[in-house]
């Protein structure tokens, strides 16, 4: 109703021959452009009812099979011993040792709002630098996802000690600690409930830190958004995505998934990222309209 009004003024000034006043009548603002909207990625992900009830179903799921899976007496972990195959899969003997339950952090106990939403806004590629900052950072701006808080704590009551392996840097190693915590998440220590990269000479490979904590534990979940979360057997240097596809949904990795491994929904980031038309959509099966 404004821009009307606006406008009619200067009309009558016209008809009324007064060429100094229509001169002097300022100019409209132009209509602000509407914002660009996220990628449909970060959409679905951060935003969507249908993410936040597949991630807190995974959750529950995790907690109802911790609580029932330390009622019995488990005698391997699962996490693969040293030369296993993924598709012939064998495992770490559990013992004596205190259960444990091995997450990823990133995208699996916590999003990380706070530089999402910055990449995306401006419109930039994924940045070290800029990640290292948010590390140190971050602690407040990255949240706990749907159903984390309560599994977590299910967890711990029936006696299993949550840990991290995330490829975090160990140098923001406290960083780390005050980001989870400030998710509600509770106390995680490095080096004892907080894996991270530079602990070993593995670099970006979890083998190593999976190693060292079911050397420990009995891990009787692992958890993560990411197939290496589970083994690098999945992050060979090009592994054909073929090849890859087979490896995670070979009778080995079947008899896991969703039974000591869960894997959770994350469409932003991963090493699918490379695949082509050609690793997606098999050339028999190209279709075009008349």
């Amino acid at each position: 109703m404004r821009r009307f009004a606006i406008g009619a003024t200067a009309l009558l000034a016209g008809c009324a021959s007064a060429p100094a006043e229509v001169a002097s009548t300022p100019p409209l603002p132009a209509a602000a452009p509407e914002a660009a909207k996220p990628p449909v990625a970060l959409q679905y992900l951060y935003g969507s009812p249908e993410a936040a009830v597949a991630v807190r179903a995974t959750n529950a799921r995790i907690a109802d099979y911790g609580v029932w899976r330390v009622k019995q007496r488990p005698q391997d972990s699962v996490v693969l011993a040293p030369g296993a195959g993924v598709d012939a899969p064998a495992f770490e003997p559990c013992g004596t040792k205190p259960y444990a339950a091995v997450f990823d952090a990133d995208e699996t106990l916590i999003w990380n709002l706070g530089p999402m939403r910055y990449f995306a806004e401006k419109g930039t590629a994924f940045d070290p630098k800029i990640w290292d900052q948010w590390e140190k950072t971050g602690a407040g701006k990255a949240v706990a996802m749907p159903g984390t808080v309560e599994m977590v704590a299910r967890l711990r009551a029936a006696g299993i000690t949550v840990i991290a392996n995330t490829n975090r840097s160990a140098a923001n190693a406290k960083g780390s600690e005050d980001t989870l915590r400030a998710a509600g998440l509770g106390e995680f220590k490095h080096g004892e409930t907080l894996f991270l990269m530079g602990d070993d000479a593995g670099g970006s490979s979890k083998d190593g830190r999976r190693a060292a904590i079911a050397s420990k534990y009995c891990v009787i979940i692992l958890a993560g958004d990411q197939l290496g979360d589970f083994s690098q057997q999945f992050n060979v240097k090009d592994l054909p995505a073929a090849q890859r596809m087979a490896l995670a949904t070979s009778a080995g990795a079947a008899a896991l998934w969703d039974k000591g491994w869960f894997l959770f929904p994350n469409p932003v980031y991963g090493p699918w990222e490379k695949m082509g038309w050609g690793d997606i959509f098999p050339s028999d099966k190209n279709w075009e309209p008349k």
